[in-house]
């Protein structure tokens, strides 16, 4: 279990008001790490970061390179290191790809794979300089195959995109000794994804496609990037780690 503290570490978690993100940020802060709670709703983030207790709120769009450069150089200049990031931060365009308009599908890749490059970026040379760190991409089992019950090209896009970042990014940093890996979640329990999961007859097309039976659950998810950012994960990195109860056995 001892492979799983994180102390004297700094985490920054992305899109962390809500879902996910929040249980990311209560996992990691239990094991030890200090959190930069990033979101782009203020007072969401400053809720978490209340509720984590050893941590701190930043207002961050990762669709924004100044705001980006801004809350990067903040936690770096408090704390004096980042050792952790999870991209977590992207949306999607639930639309059939003949009405999909530009806007909907630049947004999901400005906030997917573009701006988890712009975090790495910025967080890179903290790092690569320390010669350790990890960073865990937020991804989905919809970047592994090309469909479901619903048309989602823009996710789907930027999801498969950030699975392969995940992986050319690895190869680029092991040898400076910093560890990159993606997290690949099923459909999970969220308010985000409660209205998708409302519809008449969709959460039992969902449910049928996962041998166990159920949707994931937050925490569920947050466990698999307690795992990746530890040192019980010290000898795996491009790794895409599904989150999926089966999905992807079919």
């Amino acid at each position: 279990m001892g492979l799983q503290r994180l102390d004297g570490t700094v985490a920054l978690v992305t899109g962390a008001g809500a879902g996910i993100g929040r249980s990311v940020c209560i996992a990691l802060a239990a094991a030890g790490a200090y959190v930069a709670v990033t979101d782009i709703d203020p007072s969401a983030a400053g809720r978490v970061a209340t509720e984590v207790g050893t941590g701190e709120a930043h207002e961050l769009d990762v669709a924004s390179e100044s705001q980006i450069k801004d809350v990067v150089a903040s936690i770096a200049n408090e704390r004096g290191r980042i050792d952790i990031l999870v991209n977590n931060a992207g949306v999607g365009a639930r639309t059939p790809s003949v009405d999909l308009d530009i806007e909907r599908w630049n947004r999901a890749l400005e906030v997917g794979p573009t701006g988890s490059f712009l975090c790495v970026r910025e967080v890179g040379p903290h790092m690569l300089g320390a010669g350790s760190g990890s960073v865990i991409n937020i991804a989905s089992i919809m970047g592994m195959v090309g469909g479901t019950h619903y048309p989602n090209l823009a996710y789907h896009t930027a999801k498969g995109a950030l699975i392969n970042f995940t992986r050319a990014l690895a190869c680029e940093w092991g040898p400076h000794g910093v560890r990159v890996n993606a997290v690949a979640p099923t459909f999970v329990r969220t308010a985000l994804t409660q209205p998708l999961l409302d519809e008449p007859g969709m959460t039992e097309k969902l449910l049928a496609e996962i041998p166990l039976g159920r949707f994931a659950e937050p925490d569920e998810i947050a466990a698999a990037v307690l795992f990746l950012a530890s040192g019980a994960a010290s000898m795996i990195t491009g790794h895409v780690l599904p989150v999926d109860g089966g999905w992807l056995a079919h």
